[in-house]
């Protein structure tokens, strides 16, 4: 049995496909499996506990294919469900498999990009509600003065293709606004939602010249590359074929028509059912 297998990266809808980009940019010889569970999203308006059964189920499907190392390409997951399922979970299931989140590698590095000392954080209101990025940066950057924003209005524009819309600048200009009401010395905004990057440009539209706006999508790209490099004994398990593959739980000529715009390229997806 050949035990090197695709790298597993998951979301709950399109929005990890804008991290899996820049991941397949940055290390392009690893073989891939993308699912998002369209079916179930929005994960940002639901429970802890629903976000960590939708979570754990997702993720035992990725084991079920193979996956030796599952990221979950999607904030809420990472919030609301990564621990748990690190510390309970793969234990019971397999102690040599790994899952990652995205909070974690942004959060060691999110300070850096500040002078000011004060960073702002855009998030579903389930992210916000976590105070998972509060937490995690202040471990890393105890200076730093942390705000959050929830927009909860964004997933939507995005998913229902509404994001390059006129009405879109409203409730863009509204949060942005408010964020930078409640702190004045934010420099830096973290787009800590997957799907916010298609709303870069409408976002800098009414952001203040001097604030930088940073996405995710290169900084797990850059921590995937630096946790496989000191791990070995996973790397070693990952096969290097270049091949990527996507699944979707929910219609898959949707998935593949919005895919498509998160990824930069044309989808073609299968359709799966979870247990």
């Amino acid at each position: 049995m050949n035990e090197q297998q695709p790298i597993g990266v998951f979301d709950s809808g399109y929005g990890g496909l804008s991290i899996l980009k820049e991941i397949t940019a940055t290390l392009p010889q690893y073989d891939y499996i993308y699912m998002g569970d369209n079916a179930r999203a929005p994960y940002g308006t639901r429970d802890f506990d629903t976000v960590y059964e939708y979570t754990l189920q997702c993720v035992k499907w990725f084991f079920s294919q193979g996956c030796q190392l599952v990221i979950l390409a999607c904030n809420t997951a990472s919030a609301k469900a990564l621990r748990t399922i690190q510390q309970h979970d793969l234990p019971l299931i397999d102690p040599s498999r790994r899952v990652l989140g995205v909070i974690r590698p942004t959060s060691e590095v999110i300070g850096n990009y500040s002078k000011s000392g004060h960073v702002g954080i855009m998030g579903t209101n389930g992210t916000v509600q976590s105070n998972s990025y509060v937490i995690e940066i202040e471990k890393f950057f105890p200076h730093i003065n942390v705000s959050q924003e929830a927009c909860p209005m964004w997933v939507s524009l995005v998913e229902n293709n509404e994001y390059q819309s006129p009405g879109a600048d409203y409730f863009v200009k509204k949060h942005i606004d408010h964020l930078l009401q409640h702190d004045t010395a934010i420099d830096t905004i973290l787009l800590a939602c997957t799907h916010y990057p298609l709303l870069m440009e409408k976002i800098k539209k009414y952001t203040p010249e001097g604030v930088s706006v940073i996405a995710q999508g290169h900084i797990i790209a850059a921590g995937l590359e630096d946790y496989l490099q000191r791990h070995p004994e996973i790397d070693g398990k990952c096969s290097k074929n270049g091949s990527r593959k996507f699944y979707t739980t929910g219609d898959t000529a949707d998935f593949n028509n919005h895919a498509s715009l998160f990824y930069g390229e044309e989808i073609i997806s299968e359709k799966i059912h979870l247990p």
